[in-house]
């Protein structure tokens, strides 16, 4: 496992590009910090963005892991392009020739996969929790530390987007056509899901099929949590609606992630076995 760490850590680290993104990648997730900073007046209204709860426990799990979310497109510019590099300078071949197994050569970009996403989410964590010492209102260790599962969500979350994108990558060789494929994907569930309940079943029915599709799957490991403001559901009441969703991590979902997961890296690495290199 070491020895196949390490052989991806010298191609990642020897690309520019790849160090690039990557730095990039957690600045980025450093900078949720900087919402803390937006402060503006309306009239005689000061609005303090940090003043609206978000950065209280337990709620900033919720609401740091769905925005930290946003920017796994970095790495997986870097996964795909990892996998083009692969073929455009044969290191590929290469290492086949050494003695590495296609096994073991799926193998090693699974762990860098499984890196990625746990460097990422111990970063959130640990973002968070100092964010959350600084501003939040409820510093109990009960509170501290409850609704932890947005975490694993977001973990899972990470791992299978980037299991789909390292089997792009395989599946389509040039990162760029590997990344426009991603996109026409996100709009085919879409359109997927607009005939289905147009055509074929009840929306109802439509939205259930649509939530087992990989991309709607892994969003929906994390609802959206600007709802569950205080400032929201306050508005809400005053236009006569009411919010009532449910935001929780559910096992079934997170079962889901983890089966398409699978999926992509056992279709990588049949390609890749069928494939004449």
């Amino acid at each position: 496992m070491k020895r196949l760490l390490q052989i991806e850590y010298i191609k990642l680290w020897n690309s520019r590009s790849s160090r690039f993104l990557i730095v990039a990648y957690f600045v980025l997730l450093t900078s949720i910090a900087l919402i803390a900073a937006i402060k503006f007046d309306i009239g005689p209204i000061e609005f303090h963005l940090a003043d609206q709860g978000i950065f209280n426990f337990p709620y900033i799990w919720h609401f740091n892991t769905f925005v930290a979310a946003i920017f796994k497109l970095f790495l997986a510019i870097v996964i795909v392009s990892m996998m083009s590099n692969e073929y455009t300078n044969k290191t590929i071949k290469q290492n086949l020739i050494d003695g590495l197994s296609k096994k073991e050569f799926i193998a090693s970009k699974f762990l860098t996969v499984l890196v990625f996403a746990g460097i990422s989410t111990v970063f959130v964590f640990v973002v968070s929790l100092i964010l959350g010492m600084m501003y939040s209102d409820y510093n109990e260790i009960s509170i501290v530390f409850s609704d932890l599962e947005f975490l694993l969500a977001f973990f899972v979350k990470l791992v299978g987007f980037f299991s789909f994108c390292l089997f792009l990558g395989i599946l389509v060789k040039r990162s760029a056509f590997a990344l426009g494929f991603l996109i026409i994907w996100a709009i085919l569930e879409q359109v997927i899901f607009g005939l289905l309940g147009w055509k074929l079943v009840s929306w109802d029915t439509a939205k259930i099929l649509k939530s087992l599709l990989p991309l709607e799957s892994m969003a929906n490991l994390i609802k959206e949590p600007f709802s569950r403001l205080n400032a929201v559901q306050s508005v809400a009441d005053q236009i006569g609606e009411r919010i009532e969703l449910n935001y929780h991590v559910h096992w079934y979902e997170i079962a889901l992630v983890l089966g398409w997961t699978v999926l992509f890296i056992y279709l990588s690495y049949a390609l890749l076995r069928k494939r004449d290199l």
